[in-house]
């Protein structure tokens, strides 16, 4: 036999036997054989093992700062200041609120008279270019 197969039976065996319900006395005596031989898993290994937790972001750093915003974005979110992923939020929530994207082509946003002032005067947008625009109107603080 290969190696591959080498202590199969002995497994095959052991969980047969733990299926039947009638032969309770040959599954106890084959189930310490099989669990000799077994290593432990990797499951078991794993929560063994405590798990590293990161720490939650801080609402203060990165996308989630609050930055002063460009007069435009101001009237558009009715707050002087916001973090880059709200901004993006409140874009989409209005798109979806008037049915600005385009039916053909999801990727699309047909802008309306108050997303042109966002988008540089755009008729169309596509949508991985809206964290891009708006990041124009966010006042870089030194």
């Amino acid at each position: 036999m290969s190696r591959v197969f080498r202590g199969t039976r002995v497994l095959l065996q052991a969980a047969k036997a733990a299926t039947k319900p009638s032969s309770a006395s040959t599954a106890t005596t084959a189930a310490p054989a099989a669990t000799s031989k077994k290593k432990p898993s990797i499951a078991a290994a794993a929560a063994a093992k405590p798990k590293k937790t990161r720490s939650p972001s801080t609402p203060n750093s990165g996308i989630f700062k609050l930055t002063p915003v460009s007069p435009a974005l101001h009237d558009f979110l009715g707050a002087s200041e916001a973090s880059r992923s709200d901004a993006v939020k409140k874009v989409w929530d209005y798109i979806k609120l008037h049915n600005l994207q385009n039916p053909a082509n999801k990727r699309e946003i047909n802008c309306d008279e108050k997303l042109k002032t966002l988008f540089e005067g755009k008729d169309k947008v596509e949508m991985l270019e809206i964290a891009r625009i708006l990041s124009r109107h966010f006042v870089k603080t030194g």
